[in-house]
């Protein structure tokens, strides 16, 4: 049996993911040897944290047409046919299937709905901490990290480089900065 954690300022109830303040980001190497970054602008979710912290669970949801990499050229083809697809799938969905602990944080696995496929992605998250806001409301915030490969999905696309590799890499690294609302 798996000892039950203790989390400093811990509190049980449904959290609402803010989005003013939240990240939702994405790493992908380019041409073989730089990182290109985006973000989604709109997304949503829940947070319920349980009596017993590893029973805890959360459910998001984001839009596709928002994503942003600096660049509307790429943002426009990352949203066509080519990769994304967000006429046929506009919302991408995670749902969290069980928690447990991997040292001095958690072990998040859940299931990601993406371009019609689903498929587990673990994230390892870290709990920042819980407490009060500037107008009293109660606060949690964490950071969760993973990665997915992107044919798995089914965005298969690649681009082949004169000299061997291809323009997009297939790993995906995820970022996430979450702050919730109680209540």
């Amino acid at each position: 049996m798996t000892q039950q954690p203790t989390i400093p300022g811990y509190l049980t109830g449904t959290w609402t993911i803010d989005p003013g303040h939240s990240e939702v980001s994405f790493t992908v190497r380019h041409l073989m040897m730089t990182r290109i970054r985006g973000r989604f602008s709109r997304f949503s979710g829940q947070l319920t944290t349980a009596a017993n912290p590893l029973e805890s669970r959360v459910s998001a949801e984001i839009d596709m047409a928002s994503i942003d990499t600096n660049n509307a050229a790429r943002d426009a083809d990352l949203s066509s046919g080519n990769f994304f697809d967000i006429e046929t799938f506009p919302v991408m969905t995670y749902h969290s299937t069980s928690l447990e602990p991997d040292g001095d944080a958690f072990l998040l696995r859940g299931d990601l709905t993406c371009h019609g496929v689903t498929a587990e992605v673990p994230l390892r998250l870290a709990v920042n901490g819980f407490g009060t806001g500037r107008f009293g409301d109660r606060r949690a915030a964490f950071t969760a990290t993973g990665e997915l490969s992107r044919k798995a999905f089914g965005i298969s696309l690649d681009l082949p480089l004169d000299g061997g590799g291809v323009v997009i890499g297939d790993r995906i690294e995820i970022g996430l900065e979450i702050q919730a609302v109680l209540g």
